[in-house]
């Protein structure tokens, strides 16, 4: 099974950024986590951040080309704005699963719409990072 984990805006920045909000984890802490965890369960997994949405975007078409079985996303402010991103979901109709480390739901009002939920397979929000770690657990179960 291969997994692809795309972040999006200003992740790079954890451990750092906000970390009231964010936690002190960098999304390198992140990745070893994951890595370890998929080596587990024989799973492929690779990782791409970008700042950018066109960044995002051709790494999801990519994606379908090496024929990536699911990903793990934290879209970051894209999730509010991107039918772009969106579009790119639904046109290489990669099942999903979207996460969040804070809670976008107790924050800003214009943080509670996402472009993605109703197309994912699932949502995680609010659970720290250790929600980056459930959706890995979640579609290793699913097989």
């Amino acid at each position: 099974m291969k997994i692809l984990v795309l972040n999006g805006p200003n992740l790079n920045l954890l451990g750092t950024r906000e970390p009231e909000i964010y936690g002190t984890e960098t999304l390198h802490d992140i990745e070893d986590k994951l890595t370890t965890k998929a080596s587990e369960s024989a799973v492929d997994i690779d990782f791409f951040q970008s700042n950018s949405e066109d960044g995002l975007i051709d790494r999801l078409h990519q994606a379908k080309k090496d024929s990536v079985d699911y990903v793990i996303i934290n879209p970051g402010a894209f999730t509010h704005t991107s039918v772009a991103l969106r579009d790119a979901f639904l046109g290489t109709n990669i099942p999903f699963i979207e996460v969040h480390i804070s809670n976008i739901y107790s924050r800003e009002d214009f943080r509670k719409k996402s472009f993605l939920s109703d197309i994912s397979t699932g949502l995680i929000t609010g659970l720290g990072t250790a929600g980056y770690e459930f959706a890995l657990s979640s579609i290793t179960r699913r097989g």
